[in-house]
């Protein structure tokens, strides 16, 4: 229970942009049924259908850098208000497009719009707490994005039994609203340029005068050393349910049960988790949930019931839990303060990135290889991140190098 009453003390700032990210992950609706929509409502193949799901990954691999330097340039919480509102104002013009082109140039701009988001609201959680406390802010904030994301599809299940228009309507309307959260509740706190202390031990660069992330060769690395688990987790939306449903012959069903129990551990563990975590070093948490992903993805091969799938389950989502916050605080670490935007762009760029190589490639490998070198190869790719994030440094360059 200490943990939690340690949430309370994190800024204010922290928990509205929580709040923020809780009612706008609500409302997320249109992408988890963009598919269904395309080849029900609009009954357009499969295939192009799948290609809008890629011109969206496309727009949020273009939009993080931008989004990032955006926020170094006007500011993070401009950025993420106009993010939110004006993808809202997106969503409402969508449902009368019918034609394929046009439909794809709305769904590329409302990626590219709607994903500012993410490298905004990073920046804003770094800007807002001290190195200390960044695992339990980022902890946080995942809670309000997995809460809101258990709520969000399966509401909007039920509203398309009506119409298919009200999921962008609703979405719009969360999108809008998290905006207006933000502008009448946040702008009346003064935003901290830097919170009071130093960084710490793995604390990052905080001259005003450092160099681009783009040559920042640690923070690269950085990068390349999460990179390899961006795509293994990305199994999970693509080969996962596959794999479940077709080799190991469980219901559908299985599938949700996976999610939930996924959802309400973190949910219920992942604050307290962090707290007790606190003390490693970005290094440690790097490598310990690596080695976890590595080992609870692809155990998923030698289970044949439920309780034992579930056992899985709960190995990967603790190697998430240790390791997705602790990349984001490693990440606002390195980050110096007038570039954080930028750092944090390139870094949720770096997620991006593995959302469309990771089904695109462990598809390919399923389909001509089979499952068991799929799994392998999900197993090497968690280990590998394991052994470079050996390698991850986030001493501050002047220590290293005698000063800039």
């Amino acid at each position: 229970m200490q943990a939690w009453r340690d949430l309370l003390r994190l800024p204010r700032e922290v928990w509205i942009l929580s709040a923020a990210s809780l009612v706008n992950r609500v409302g997320t609706m249109v992408l988890p049924f963009l598919v269904l929509y395309l080849t029900e409502a609009l009954e357009f193949k499969p295939g192009p259908a799948g290609l809008m799901l890629t011109l969206y990954g496309a727009g949020a691999l273009v939009s993080a850098p931008l989004a990032g330097r955006l926020c170094d340039r006007f500011g993070a919480l401009v950025v993420l208000e106009v993010s939110l509102v004006a993808s809202g104002i997106l969503l409402l013009f969508m449902p009368p497009i019918r034609s394929y082109g046009a439909l794809a140039a709305a769904i590329l701009a409302w990626s590219a719009v709607c994903e500012g988001f993410r490298p905004a609201v990073l920046s804003l959680l770094a800007q807002c707490t001290d190195p200390r406390h960044r695992k339990q802010a980022f902890a946080l904030n995942r809670i309000a994005v997995n809460l809101g994301m258990s709520i969000g599809p399966l509401a909007g299940a039920f509203l398309i039994r009506h119409s298919f228009s009200l999921l962008f309507y609703v979405d719009a309307a969360t999108s809008i609203l998290a905006g207006v959260i933000l502008v009448f509740f946040l702008r009346a706190s003064a935003l901290p340029e830097e919170r009071s202390g130093s960084a710490g031990p793995e604390g990052g660069r905080r001259a005003a005068g450092a160099g681009s992330a783009w040559v920042d060769f640690r923070f690269l690395y950085f990068l390349a050393a999460i990179f390899p688990v961006a795509v293994a987790y990305q199994q999970l939306f693509a080969t996962y349910p596959l794999f479940l449903v077709r080799d190991l012959a469980f219901p559908k069903e299985a599938f949700g049960l996976v999610f939930t129990l996924n959802t309400l551990m973190i949910i219920v563990i992942e604050v307290p988790l962090n707290a007790a975590t606190a003390h490693w070093t970005h290094r440690k948490a790097l490598v310990t949930g690596s080695l976890l992903l590595a080992l609870g993805l692809p155990a998923v091969a030698f289970v044949s019931t439920q309780p034992a799938l579930l056992a899985t389950v709960v190995i990967w989502t603790f190697g998430e839990m240790i390791m997705f916050p602790a990349a984001s605080a490693c990440a606002g670490d390195m980050a110096p303060q007038k570039r954080r935007g930028e750092y944090m762009g390139l870094f949720s760029m770096n997620f991006s990135l593995g959302m469309i190589v990771g089904p695109w490639l462990g598809s390919a490998v399923y389909d001509r290889m089979g499952p068991a070198i799929l799994w392998w190869g999900v197993l090497g790719l968690g280990l590998a991140a394991a052994a470079m994030g050996l390698g991850v440094r986030t001493a501050p360059p002047a220590e290293e190098a005698g000063g800039e």
